[in-house]
Protein backbone atom coordinates (compact mmCIF):
# COMPACT_ATOMS: atom_id res chain seq x y z
CA UNK A 1 0.00 0.00 0.00
CA UNK A 2 2.74 2.28 0.91
CA UNK A 3 4.03 1.64 -2.69
CA UNK A 4 3.09 4.13 -4.99
CA UNK A 5 3.53 2.39 -8.03
CA UNK A 6 1.29 -0.68 -7.01
CA UNK A 7 -2.21 -1.61 -7.63
CA UNK A 8 -3.34 -1.46 -4.05
CA UNK A 9 -2.12 2.29 -3.87
CA UNK A 10 -4.04 2.96 -7.21
CA UNK A 11 -6.90 1.58 -6.17
CA UNK A 12 -6.96 2.92 -2.79
CA UNK A 13 -6.82 6.70 -4.27
CA UNK A 14 -9.22 6.34 -6.83
CA UNK A 15 -11.93 5.21 -4.19
CA UNK A 16 -10.56 7.97 -1.47
CA UNK A 17 -11.04 10.79 -4.54
CA UNK A 18 -14.51 9.50 -5.06
CA UNK A 19 -15.31 9.62 -1.89
CA UNK A 20 -14.10 12.67 -0.43
CA UNK A 21 -14.81 14.40 -4.03
CA UNK A 22 -18.01 16.28 -2.27
CA UNK A 23 -17.21 16.19 1.48
CA UNK A 24 -17.40 19.78 3.01
CA UNK A 25 -13.26 20.48 3.71
CA UNK A 26 -13.81 21.50 7.55
CA UNK A 27 -15.39 18.70 8.77
CA UNK A 28 -12.21 17.33 10.36
CA UNK A 29 -12.49 20.63 12.42
CA UNK A 30 -15.76 19.39 14.35
CA UNK A 31 -13.34 16.06 15.73
CA UNK A 32 -12.64 15.19 18.81
CA UNK A 33 -8.61 14.28 19.23
CA UNK A 34 -9.77 10.76 19.52
CA UNK A 35 -11.94 10.73 16.82
CA UNK A 36 -9.02 12.36 14.76
CA UNK A 37 -7.12 9.90 15.60
CA UNK A 38 -9.37 6.98 14.39
CA UNK A 39 -10.03 8.64 11.57
CA UNK A 40 -6.10 8.58 10.85
CA UNK A 41 -5.79 4.68 11.47
CA UNK A 42 -9.18 3.35 10.07
CA UNK A 43 -8.06 5.20 6.28
CA UNK A 44 -6.66 3.56 3.69
CA UNK A 45 -5.20 5.94 2.12
CA UNK A 46 -3.46 7.89 2.50
CA UNK A 47 -1.78 5.00 4.23
CA UNK A 48 -1.47 6.19 7.97
CA UNK A 49 1.74 7.36 9.34
CA UNK A 50 3.03 5.01 11.89
CA UNK A 51 5.94 7.50 13.27
CA UNK A 52 4.04 8.13 16.18
CA UNK A 53 3.20 4.80 16.98
CA UNK A 54 4.94 2.79 19.74
CA UNK A 55 5.94 -0.78 18.58
CA UNK A 56 7.86 -2.31 21.47
CA UNK A 57 8.74 -5.51 19.72
CA UNK A 58 10.87 -3.87 16.96
CA UNK A 59 13.34 -3.54 20.03
CA UNK A 60 13.39 -7.59 20.62
CA UNK A 61 15.44 -9.30 17.78
CA UNK A 62 13.37 -12.74 18.69
CA UNK A 63 10.28 -10.90 17.02
CA UNK A 64 12.07 -9.67 13.94
CA UNK A 65 10.11 -12.01 11.69
CA UNK A 66 7.19 -11.32 13.04
CA UNK A 67 7.65 -7.73 12.77
CA UNK A 68 8.87 -8.09 8.92
CA UNK A 69 5.25 -9.63 8.06
CA UNK A 70 3.57 -7.20 6.38
CA UNK A 71 4.32 -3.43 6.00
CA UNK A 72 3.44 -1.73 9.59
CA UNK A 73 6.06 -1.02 12.06
CA UNK A 74 6.08 1.40 14.40
CA UNK A 75 8.57 2.88 17.00
CA UNK A 76 10.17 1.76 19.84
CA UNK A 77 10.77 5.37 21.53
CA UNK A 78 7.13 7.20 20.00
CA UNK A 79 5.60 7.12 23.17
CA UNK A 80 7.39 7.53 26.79
CA UNK A 81 7.50 4.33 28.38
CA UNK A 82 9.15 2.98 31.56
CA UNK A 83 10.28 -0.21 31.20
CA UNK A 84 10.69 -2.69 34.60
CA UNK A 85 11.61 -6.39 35.53
CA UNK A 86 8.35 -8.13 36.59
CA UNK A 87 8.17 -10.91 39.41
CA UNK A 88 8.44 -13.33 36.98
CA UNK A 89 11.81 -11.90 35.53
CA UNK A 90 10.41 -10.59 32.19
CA UNK A 91 10.56 -7.24 30.64
CA UNK A 92 7.45 -5.02 31.28
CA UNK A 93 6.48 -1.27 30.62
CA UNK A 94 4.46 1.42 32.33
CA UNK A 95 3.31 4.17 30.65
CA UNK A 96 4.01 7.81 33.03
CA UNK A 97 1.09 9.62 30.73
CA UNK A 98 -1.20 7.23 31.79
CA UNK A 99 -0.52 5.43 35.14
CA UNK A 100 -1.66 2.20 35.45
CA UNK A 101 -1.35 0.90 32.09
CA UNK A 102 1.18 -1.99 31.67
CA UNK A 103 2.17 -3.82 28.59
CA UNK A 104 3.65 -6.86 28.37
CA UNK A 105 4.98 -7.72 25.26
CA UNK A 106 5.18 -11.13 24.25
CA UNK A 107 4.35 -12.45 27.54
CA UNK A 108 2.69 -15.61 25.61
CA UNK A 109 4.85 -18.04 23.68
CA UNK A 110 3.53 -18.96 20.33
CA UNK A 111 2.74 -22.29 21.51
CA UNK A 112 0.34 -20.66 24.42
CA UNK A 113 -0.87 -18.48 21.97
CA UNK A 114 -1.89 -21.62 19.76
CA UNK A 115 -3.50 -23.03 22.49
CA UNK A 116 -5.65 -20.00 23.50
CA UNK A 117 -6.86 -19.47 19.62
CA UNK A 118 -7.73 -23.51 19.88
CA UNK A 119 -9.22 -22.65 23.41
CA UNK A 120 -11.33 -19.41 21.73
CA UNK A 121 -13.09 -21.59 19.44
CA UNK A 122 -12.69 -25.36 20.25
CA UNK A 123 -13.86 -25.08 23.86
CA UNK A 124 -15.08 -21.47 24.75
CA UNK A 125 -17.52 -20.44 21.46
CA UNK A 126 -20.33 -22.90 22.51
CA UNK A 127 -22.78 -23.47 25.22
CA UNK A 128 -23.52 -22.27 27.59
CA UNK A 129 -21.57 -19.03 27.01
CA UNK A 130 -23.29 -17.08 25.13
CA UNK A 131 -22.04 -15.58 21.42
CA UNK A 132 -23.67 -13.32 19.22
CA UNK A 133 -24.73 -15.51 16.74
CA UNK A 134 -27.06 -17.33 19.42
CA UNK A 135 -29.09 -14.14 19.23
CA UNK A 136 -30.15 -14.59 15.81
CA UNK A 137 -29.64 -18.69 15.00
CA UNK A 138 -30.62 -21.95 17.02
CA UNK A 139 -26.78 -23.28 17.27
CA UNK A 140 -25.61 -26.79 17.14
CA UNK A 141 -24.54 -27.39 21.51
CA UNK A 142 -21.61 -28.06 19.94
CA UNK A 143 -20.69 -24.56 18.88
CA UNK A 144 -20.29 -23.33 15.40
CA UNK A 145 -16.75 -24.17 15.12
CA UNK A 146 -16.88 -27.64 16.12
CA UNK A 147 -19.95 -27.69 13.21
CA UNK A 148 -17.63 -26.30 10.98
CA UNK A 149 -14.77 -28.75 11.26
CA UNK A 150 -17.44 -31.39 11.36
CA UNK A 151 -19.59 -30.31 8.24
CA UNK A 152 -19.11 -26.74 6.72
CA UNK A 153 -21.92 -27.43 4.29
CA UNK A 154 -24.77 -28.26 7.60
CA UNK A 155 -27.53 -26.03 7.77
CA UNK A 156 -27.98 -23.49 10.76
CA UNK A 157 -31.61 -22.61 11.30
CA UNK A 158 -32.81 -19.41 12.30
CA UNK A 159 -34.60 -18.60 15.71
CA UNK A 160 -37.49 -17.68 15.66
CA UNK A 161 -39.57 -15.15 17.65
CA UNK A 162 -41.48 -16.66 20.81
CA UNK A 163 -44.55 -15.23 21.08
CA UNK A 164 -44.74 -15.55 24.76
CA UNK A 165 -41.21 -13.96 25.38
CA UNK A 166 -40.17 -10.24 26.46
CA UNK A 167 -37.73 -8.44 23.92
CA UNK A 168 -36.52 -5.23 23.75
CA UNK A 169 -37.85 -2.76 21.79
CA UNK A 170 -36.48 -1.89 18.51
CA UNK A 171 -36.26 1.42 17.95
CA UNK A 172 -36.89 2.46 13.79
CA UNK A 173 -33.92 4.58 12.28
CA UNK A 174 -29.77 4.21 12.88
CA UNK A 175 -29.25 2.22 16.01
CA UNK A 176 -27.90 4.73 18.81
CA UNK A 177 -25.03 4.48 21.25
CA UNK A 178 -25.95 3.34 24.93
CA UNK A 179 -24.27 5.97 27.07
CA UNK A 180 -24.83 3.52 30.11
CA UNK A 181 -24.61 5.13 33.75
CA UNK A 182 -21.06 4.15 35.40
CA UNK A 183 -21.69 1.21 37.94
CA UNK A 184 -20.61 1.00 41.73
CA UNK A 185 -21.71 0.11 45.18
CA UNK A 186 -24.00 2.57 45.86
CA UNK A 187 -26.47 1.84 42.65
CA UNK A 188 -25.45 -2.25 42.43
CA UNK A 189 -28.80 -3.00 43.36
CA UNK A 190 -30.81 -0.63 41.27
CA UNK A 191 -28.90 -1.04 38.50
CA UNK A 192 -29.38 -5.21 39.05
CA UNK A 193 -33.17 -4.64 39.31
CA UNK A 194 -33.68 -3.00 35.56
CA UNK A 195 -35.30 -5.04 33.11
CA UNK A 196 -33.22 -6.87 31.05
CA UNK A 197 -35.13 -8.53 28.24
CA UNK A 198 -33.73 -10.58 25.24
CA UNK A 199 -32.19 -8.58 22.06
CA UNK A 200 -35.42 -10.04 19.38
CA UNK A 201 -33.85 -12.30 16.87
CA UNK A 202 -33.82 -10.91 13.12
CA UNK A 203 -37.20 -11.73 11.25
CA UNK A 204 -35.38 -11.26 7.56
CA UNK A 205 -32.18 -13.96 8.16
CA UNK A 206 -32.74 -17.24 6.07
CA UNK A 207 -30.74 -20.31 6.76
CA UNK A 208 -27.11 -20.53 6.37
CA UNK A 209 -24.56 -22.99 6.19
CA UNK A 210 -21.78 -23.39 8.78
CA UNK A 211 -18.92 -21.92 6.39
CA UNK A 212 -21.16 -19.02 6.13
CA UNK A 213 -21.49 -18.39 9.85
CA UNK A 214 -18.30 -19.01 11.28
CA UNK A 215 -16.78 -15.52 9.67
CA UNK A 216 -20.03 -13.52 11.60
CA UNK A 217 -18.91 -14.98 14.82
CA UNK A 218 -18.19 -11.66 16.74
CA UNK A 219 -17.72 -12.35 20.70
CA UNK A 220 -18.26 -15.18 23.19
CA UNK A 221 -19.12 -13.97 26.89
CA UNK A 222 -17.09 -15.00 29.78
CA UNK A 223 -18.07 -15.24 33.46
CA UNK A 224 -20.80 -13.09 34.56
CA UNK A 225 -23.48 -12.68 31.69
CA UNK A 226 -23.03 -9.51 29.80
CA UNK A 227 -26.73 -7.79 28.48
CA UNK A 228 -25.82 -5.61 25.45
CA UNK A 229 -29.05 -3.59 25.82
CA UNK A 230 -28.78 -1.88 28.74
CA UNK A 231 -24.64 -2.55 29.04
CA UNK A 232 -24.83 -3.65 32.26
CA UNK A 233 -24.64 -7.48 33.78
CA UNK A 234 -27.60 -9.63 34.41
CA UNK A 235 -27.03 -11.34 37.43
CA UNK A 236 -29.75 -13.17 37.21
CA UNK A 237 -28.50 -15.38 34.79
CA UNK A 238 -25.52 -16.71 37.17
CA UNK A 239 -22.14 -16.99 36.94
CA UNK A 240 -20.24 -19.44 34.53
CA UNK A 241 -16.76 -20.19 36.02
CA UNK A 242 -13.32 -18.91 34.14
CA UNK A 243 -11.38 -21.38 32.29
CA UNK A 244 -8.21 -22.55 34.55
CA UNK A 245 -5.93 -21.87 31.44
CA UNK A 246 -7.04 -17.90 31.58
CA UNK A 247 -7.91 -17.26 35.18
CA UNK A 248 -4.14 -18.60 35.85
CA UNK A 249 -2.66 -16.16 32.80
CA UNK A 250 -4.67 -13.25 34.39
CA UNK A 251 -3.72 -13.54 37.91
CA UNK A 252 -0.24 -14.73 37.19
CA UNK A 253 0.17 -11.14 34.63
CA UNK A 254 -1.19 -8.82 37.56
CA UNK A 255 0.64 -10.63 40.36
CA UNK A 256 4.27 -10.21 38.10
CA UNK A 257 3.73 -6.20 38.51
CA UNK A 258 4.86 -4.45 41.49
CA UNK A 259 1.80 -2.38 42.13
CA UNK A 260 3.62 -0.20 44.43
CA UNK A 261 5.99 0.91 42.03
CA UNK A 262 3.14 2.19 39.91
CA UNK A 263 0.96 3.89 42.18
CA UNK A 264 2.32 4.51 45.44
CA UNK A 265 3.24 8.55 44.33
CA UNK A 266 -0.02 8.91 42.66
CA UNK A 267 -2.69 11.16 43.82
CA UNK A 268 -5.71 9.86 42.27
CA UNK A 269 -9.47 9.68 43.60
CA UNK A 270 -10.02 5.96 44.43
CA UNK A 271 -13.53 6.16 45.71
CA UNK A 272 -15.06 6.02 49.16
CA UNK A 273 -12.60 3.02 50.35
CA UNK A 274 -9.76 4.34 48.37
CA UNK A 275 -6.94 2.65 46.49
CA UNK A 276 -7.16 -1.33 46.31
CA UNK A 277 -3.88 -1.98 44.79
CA UNK A 278 -2.12 -3.15 47.59
CA UNK A 279 -4.93 -6.11 48.09
CA UNK A 280 -3.70 -7.40 44.11
CA UNK A 281 -1.61 -9.86 44.60
CA UNK A 282 -4.17 -11.71 46.96
CA UNK A 283 -7.52 -11.00 45.70
CA UNK A 284 -7.53 -10.08 42.41
CA UNK A 285 -10.10 -12.83 40.69
CA UNK A 286 -11.10 -12.27 37.17
CA UNK A 287 -14.99 -13.38 36.87
CA UNK A 288 -16.15 -11.73 33.44
CA UNK A 289 -15.03 -10.74 30.12
CA UNK A 290 -15.33 -11.33 26.09
CA UNK A 291 -13.47 -13.10 23.92
CA UNK A 292 -13.78 -10.91 20.59
CA UNK A 293 -13.10 -12.32 17.06
CA UNK A 294 -12.29 -9.69 14.76
CA UNK A 295 -12.01 -9.66 10.89
CA UNK A 296 -9.11 -7.85 9.41
CA UNK A 297 -12.09 -5.07 8.33
CA UNK A 298 -13.77 -4.65 12.23
CA UNK A 299 -12.90 -1.76 14.00
CA UNK A 300 -13.50 -1.23 17.64
CA UNK A 301 -14.68 2.52 18.09
CA UNK A 302 -14.07 4.50 21.75
CA UNK A 303 -15.83 3.63 24.56
CA UNK A 304 -15.59 3.59 28.10
CA UNK A 305 -16.06 0.63 30.72
CA UNK A 306 -18.55 1.33 32.96
CA UNK A 307 -20.06 -2.24 33.69
CA UNK A 308 -17.73 -3.35 36.37
CA UNK A 309 -18.82 -2.53 40.16
CA UNK A 310 -15.19 -2.31 40.98
CA UNK A 311 -13.85 0.53 38.35
CA UNK A 312 -9.90 -0.04 39.61
CA UNK A 313 -9.04 -3.35 39.51
CA UNK A 314 -7.18 -4.52 36.60
CA UNK A 315 -8.54 -5.51 33.08
CA UNK A 316 -6.33 -8.32 31.29
CA UNK A 317 -6.58 -7.79 27.62
CA UNK A 318 -4.46 -10.48 25.42
CA UNK A 319 -3.97 -9.95 21.73
CA UNK A 320 -3.66 -13.54 19.10
CA UNK A 321 -3.57 -13.65 15.59
CA UNK A 322 -3.41 -10.31 13.50
CA UNK A 323 -1.33 -6.95 14.79
CA UNK A 324 -4.07 -4.09 15.92
CA UNK A 325 -3.63 -0.32 16.47
CA UNK A 326 -4.58 -0.01 20.22
CA UNK A 327 -5.71 3.95 20.97
CA UNK A 328 -6.35 5.06 24.82
CA UNK A 329 -6.73 8.43 26.02
CA UNK A 330 -8.66 10.02 29.00
CA UNK A 331 -11.89 10.47 30.21
CA UNK A 332 -13.33 12.20 27.28
CA UNK A 333 -12.62 12.21 23.74
CA UNK A 334 -10.90 15.45 23.98
CA UNK A 335 -7.76 14.21 25.45
CA UNK A 336 -5.52 13.18 22.57
CA UNK A 337 -4.90 9.33 22.41
CA UNK A 338 -1.82 7.40 23.06
CA UNK A 339 -1.24 4.82 19.68
CA UNK A 340 0.19 1.53 20.48
CA UNK A 341 0.50 -1.31 18.36
CA UNK A 342 -0.20 -4.50 19.65
CA UNK A 343 1.13 -7.90 18.13
CA UNK A 344 0.52 -11.88 19.06
CA UNK A 345 0.94 -12.72 22.51
CA UNK A 346 1.10 -9.12 23.59
CA UNK A 347 -0.51 -8.71 27.26
CA UNK A 348 -2.20 -5.72 28.53
CA UNK A 349 -3.32 -4.50 32.14
CA UNK A 350 -5.26 -1.47 32.26
CA UNK A 351 -5.83 -0.58 35.82
CA UNK A 352 -6.49 2.17 38.58
CA UNK A 353 -8.84 5.08 38.41
CA UNK A 354 -7.48 7.07 35.44
CA UNK A 355 -6.80 3.86 33.11
CA UNK A 356 -9.89 1.98 33.54
CA UNK A 357 -12.21 5.00 32.84
CA UNK A 358 -10.32 5.91 30.12
CA UNK A 359 -11.64 6.06 26.57
CA UNK A 360 -9.92 3.01 24.39
CA UNK A 361 -10.32 1.45 20.58
CA UNK A 362 -9.10 -0.40 18.26
CA UNK A 363 -9.69 1.70 14.34
CA UNK A 364 -7.48 -0.47 12.74
CA UNK A 365 -6.70 -4.26 12.64
CA UNK A 366 -3.82 -4.17 10.14
CA UNK A 367 -4.22 -6.74 7.79
CA UNK A 368 -1.41 -9.36 6.43
CA UNK A 369 0.30 -9.09 9.85
CA UNK A 370 -0.42 -13.05 10.97
CA UNK A 371 2.75 -13.91 12.28
CA UNK A 372 5.05 -16.87 11.34
CA UNK A 373 3.88 -19.00 14.23
CA UNK A 374 0.75 -19.21 13.19
CA UNK A 375 1.40 -20.34 9.49
CA UNK A 376 1.09 -24.38 8.90
CA UNK A 377 3.02 -26.00 12.00
CA UNK A 378 5.15 -29.22 10.64
CA UNK A 379 4.59 -31.33 14.02
CA UNK A 380 0.69 -30.84 14.02
CA UNK A 381 -1.42 -31.46 10.97
CA UNK A 382 -4.53 -29.83 12.34
CA UNK A 383 -3.54 -26.80 12.76
CA UNK A 384 -4.09 -25.58 9.28
CA UNK A 385 -7.54 -25.65 9.69
CA UNK A 386 -7.19 -22.99 12.39
CA UNK A 387 -4.45 -21.11 10.25
CA UNK A 388 -7.13 -20.86 7.42
CA UNK A 389 -9.41 -18.94 10.13
CA UNK A 390 -6.87 -16.84 11.70
CA UNK A 391 -5.65 -15.65 8.31
CA UNK A 392 -8.25 -12.88 8.34
CA UNK A 393 -8.66 -13.02 12.38
CA UNK A 394 -7.75 -11.48 15.56
CA UNK A 395 -9.12 -12.58 18.20
CA UNK A 396 -8.76 -10.69 21.68
CA UNK A 397 -9.41 -12.03 25.39
CA UNK A 398 -10.13 -9.98 28.01
CA UNK A 399 -11.04 -10.70 31.49
CA UNK A 400 -11.74 -8.08 34.33
CA UNK A 401 -13.15 -8.66 37.88
CA UNK A 402 -16.73 -6.94 38.61
CA UNK A 403 -16.99 -7.16 42.58
CA UNK A 404 -14.28 -4.89 44.81
CA UNK A 405 -13.07 -6.93 47.53
CA UNK A 406 -15.32 -7.12 50.40
CA UNK A 407 -18.07 -6.49 48.67
CA UNK A 408 -21.02 -8.81 49.39
CA UNK A 409 -23.70 -8.18 46.06
CA UNK A 410 -27.01 -9.46 46.92
CA UNK A 411 -29.07 -10.73 44.18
Amino acid sequence: MNDSSSQAYKKARRQYLKTTRNRDPNIDKAWTPFRAAEKHFKARFPPPDFAKVLDLATLDASRAPEVAVGIWAGKSDAVETRAFVTKSGIKGYAFPSMPGLILLPGLLSPEKQRELIRWSLVEHSRQPNETNLDIHYRLPSEGIWNAYVRDGSAIVHPRPIEADTEYMKQNPGPRKLIDNIPADTTNFECLSNVSKPLAPPSSTIHPATCSDLLPRLRWANIGWFYHWGTKQYDFSKGKIPVHDTIRKICKDAVQSVDWKEIFSSTNFDWGPNGPDWMDWQENYEPDAGIVNLYQTKDTLMAHVDRSEICATSPLVSISLGHAAVFLIGGLTRETEPIPILLRSGDVVIMSGPACRRAYHGVPRILENTLPPHMADVVDDPEWSTYKNYMDSTRININVRQVFPKDFDPVF
